[in-house]
């Protein structure tokens, strides 16, 4: 059963920093590009960043570059996103997810998601 574990989201005030964190398992990820995405109230699910299978190649929406920084672990199978200087518009439910394809992932599509770990940036 593959299983992709977010951690890391909390409460921080404007202008402070999260660390998120996904695991990957039961399956071997390390060949597949992964990625976060993020859903806020009322608002469809948007892509934020992703990374490709060997780190070489990283994306972002425009709303986030210059704050939020992805990368991954050797193994390749846990992803992290580095949130700083963090704005109230970016309070969301935030979800990982994995695909052989980069380009899917920046799509939206996606083999396998996590169940969402929520951030909230107060102003």
């Amino acid at each position: 059963q593959v299983q992709l574990v977010e951690s890391g989201g909390g409460l921080v005030q404007a202008g402070g920093s999260l660390r998120l964190s996904c695991a990957a398992s039961g399956r071997t990820f390390s060949s597949y590009a992964m990625g976060w995405f993020r859903q806020a109230p009322g608002k469809e699910r948007e892509f934020v960043a992703c990374i490709n299978w060997n780190g070489a190649s990283t994306y972002y929406v425009d709303t986030v570059k210059g704050r939020f920084s992805i990368s991954r672990d050797k193994a390749k199978i846990t992803v992290y996103l580095q949130m700083n200087n963090l704005k109230p518009e970016d309070t969301a439910v935030y979800y990982c997810a994995a695909d052989a394809s980069s380009s899917r992932l920046r799509v939206g599509t996606s083999e396998a998601w996590g169940q969402g770990t929520q951030v909230t940036v107060s102003s």
